[in-house]
């Protein structure tokens, strides 16, 4: 097999895995805490719930710049085999953690963030492996097949993770092997097999500059401002005093002023030592400049959409259709396979075209075709027709593969062949911190819209139930001041109203219900009933934010220039321009100061 072939399958396997890990338990939380015996509902176990979801991005956002710097002083396939062997060990320890509890969770969490170290190793790498690999005319078609693993991914992870939520613990003679730990198992036998792959194929045959140093200053001030960032934004979901969400909460103002401050010093830093991990000089390059910013924007889009949807699915439409919380983690899963599907059809095809016609008219169509479809999802009812949505979801996935690969392939070429590992780390950290910032973006958003429209909607449904008018007082009351615990019940398919039924007899003026009331109230589909008005409302706005960002996204990929290699340009009249000639005394060694677009219909040649 021809070398660049060896490349794109392996960093296709391995991007596909780090990012099937990374959204796999978005879905699959509900059995995950069930066979751990942990309540989602007690409020002690939240920062579990969200150190589960958020801590394996925290992690690779932090490193991945720091990451693609350290490649390109030491090898990028060198790091990159590192970083699967690192990823394998993460997934063999998540599969045989032997705790229960709040203990088997925490170890859970550290053990996720040993895995997200290995996949910062993988993220980092991939694009500028294949770009060293491919010469300039292929790399749209290999970057549109390694964007369908890296961006798919993420979204295949929720299938995974549904179907195998579904299937029950495996009973092998006395050998009983729960299903919560199938969730981890997938990745151990592809893991060990790509590790070994890895280390036997790949080769170094990248470009190193050798008096490259190291940035200690660089890289202390941005993981610490970055990771400050992250967790204040995290710990802003969680409920603090009598608020629904803790962005009041001293720490959480702390934290998020602290990250700032020591993320303009790291700015600061960087354009004062000689050898950045972060080369701000880079965004002089309209094709880096508008590539990063959309692709960061596209993130904060899609990482709210994958999660308003699984909300909808498994605390609202399953239930109203009679499905048992315990079948909703499943079929969500597969109600999402038209989204994949349209990345599957348009991500290679548009990588593909993209070596011909360049990024700019692919991957600005393709965001305008995902914002269209984000508003017109935001005019869909609570209870929808599933075609009407399953359409809606194919035509979001073909737009964002539209953009993905195009995109990934003009902004890897842009830059120095010395500096991929640093660009392919910065365009890395970009996509996950934007996905990172969006789950919290649109756990808020959602928050904030239950709590103005919970406590009444769940009232009137709650009278129609038979529940007698002191009874609906009480109830509608614990539903509507706890919209966190409802979006978590929502969100791990769990039914909230019996930890509330619980409760509620012990507050003063409670009348005890007939069997039949308490029966109904406990039915698959009367939460879901009892929440869908606020939740209507909370989701539309949700998806009215991410069609918005996504346009802005549009709006800047259109602005990216023709057709761009770095270190050559071509004219229709004048052919390739030497490397001498673009390049006019920038402001560090190896990167233009001033670029020319290309012709977006000019023939291009090798670098």
């Amino acid at each position: 097999m021809e070398y660049k072939w060896t490349v794109l399958s392996n960093t296709t396997l391995g991007g596909l895995l780090a990012s099937i890990d990374g959204s796999i338990l978005l879905i699959a939380m509900p059995v995950v805490f069930t066979g751990l015996g942990v309540n989602p509902f007690d409020q002690s176990n939240f920062p579990l719930l969200i150190w589960l979801l958020l801590g394996y991005g925290i992690v690779t956002a932090t490193l991945l710049v720091t990451v693609g710097r350290l490649s390109d002083m030491l090898g990028r396939a060198r790091m990159y085999n590192l970083g699967f062997a690192i990823f394998s060990s993460g997934s063999i320890l998540l599969f045989i953690e032997p705790w229960q509890g709040t203990t088997g969770a925490w170890a859970l969490v550290f053990f996720r963030l040993v895995q997200a170290v290995g996949a910062a190793f993988l993220f980092a790498n991939s694009a500028a492996l294949l770009t060293d690999a491919f010469p300039p005319g292929e790399r749209g078609k290999a970057m549109g097949v390694n964007q369908i693993a890296f961006i798919g991914g993420s979204l295949v992870g929720l299938v995974v993770g549904g179907i195998l939520a579904g299937i029950p613990d495996l009973h092998i003679g006395s050998f009983v092997l729960p299903t919560w730990r199938l969730i981890f198992l997938v990745s151990v036998p592809v893991g060990v097999f790509g590790t070994i792959w890895a280390y036997w194929k790949l080769r170094e045959i990248s470009i190193r500059r050798t008096d490259q140093k190291l940035d200690p200053v660089g890289n202390l001030t941005f993981a610490a401002g970055l990771t400050l960032l992250l967790i204040g934004i995290t710990y802003g979901l969680l409920p603090y005093g009598s608020s629904s969400t803790g962005w009041g909460s001293p720490w959480v103002l702390s934290a998020l002023v602290a990250g700032a401050v020591l993320l303009v010093l790291f700015v600061l830093v960087e354009l004062r030592v000689r050898d950045p991990m972060f080369r701000l000089e880079f965004f002089r390059i309209r094709a880096f400049a508008a590539g990063t910013s959309a692709s960061l924007l596209g993130s904060l889009a899609r990482g709210g959409l994958m999660l308003t949807l699984v909300v909808w699915f498994q605390g609202i439409w399953l239930p109203l259709h009679g499905y048992s919380f315990a079948e909703t983690p499943f079929w969500a899963g597969i109600l999402m396979m038209p989204m994949i599907a349209g990345f599957l059809v348009s991500g290679p095809v548009s990588g593909w075209l993209s070596d011909r016609t360049g990024a700019r008219p692919l991957a600005t169509a393709g965001l305008i075709v995902a914002a269209a479809a984000f508003f017109t999802i935001s005019t869909l009812p609570v209870d929808f027709t599933y075609w009407q949505l399953g359409a809606l979801l194919f035509v979001n996935g073909c737009g964002m593969g539209m953009f993905a690969a195009p995109n990934a392939s003009a902004v890897m070429s842009s830059v120095p062949p010395e500096n991929r590992g640093s660009a392919s780390g910065m365009l890395a950290t970009l996509q996950n911190a934007g996905q990172q910032m969006s789950l919290a973006v649109f756990f808020t958003i959602i928050i904030v819209g239950l709590s103005s429209g919970l406590g009444p909607g769940a009232a009137t449904t709650l009278s129609q139930a038979g529940v007698p008018a002191a009874d609906t007082g009480i109830l509608s009351h614990l539903i509507g001041a706890n919209p966190t615990g409802a979006l978590f019940g929502a969100f791990l398919g769990q039914n909230p109203l019996s930890t509330i039924l619980a409760a509620a007899p012990s507050i003063p003026g409670w009348v005890p219900l007939a069997p039949g009331v308490t029966a109904r109230l406990l039915a698959p589909h009367f939460f879901a009933s009892a929440v869908s008005t606020g939740f209507g409302s909370a989701i539309s706005e949700a998806f009215l934010v991410a069609g918005s960002l996504t346009l802005v996204a549009a709006a800047i990929s259109s602005m990216r220039g023709g057709k761009y290699f770095y270190g050559q340009t071509t004219t229709p009249r004048e052919g390739p321009v030497p490397a001498s000639k673009v390049s006019p005394g920038g402001a560090a060694p190896g990167v233009p100061e001033r670029v020319e677009a290309v012709s977006a219909g000019a023939p291009q040649k090798g670098t």
